[in-house]
């Protein structure tokens, strides 16, 4: 078994600052939805085997416990990078032994763990 996606949620007409995010910032591709799919709205977004996709949630709120943890090449330019480009970057390196993270926010809020 392997995990396949993530999904996480924005607000209708949330896309752009979703692409402004996993595409721009991350430095995710961005993936055709199937034609059904696209539909609804949202966009999907890829990097090596990681998949995200972006729903669109009409009673949206931004999930600020559950994200998705990437794990990246070059954590601490990851870091620079979107401080730079205004996201938040909280470094929490102590409460898993051994392990480098910090946790960001999409431009929606949503939490992302970045290893």
């Amino acid at each position: 078994m392997r995990l396949d996606h993530v999904q996480v949620s924005c607000p209708p007409g949330g896309e752009d600052v979703a692409r402004a995010f996993y595409r721009d910032a991350l430095g995710m591709t961005e993936v055709e939805k199937p034609p059904l799919l696209a539909a609804r709205g949202g966009c999907w977004f890829r990097a090596g085997e990681a998949e995200i996709h972006v729903g669109v949630e009409q009673d949206f709120r931004p999930a600020r416990k559950a994200h998705p943890a990437f794990q990246v090449d070059d954590l601490d330019v990851l870091a620079d990078k979107l401080a730079g480009l205004g996201f938040p970057v909280t470094w929490d390196n102590d409460t898993i032994p051994g392990r480098r993270r910090f946790h960001t926010a999409d431009g929606h809020g949503n939490r992302v763990e970045l290893v």
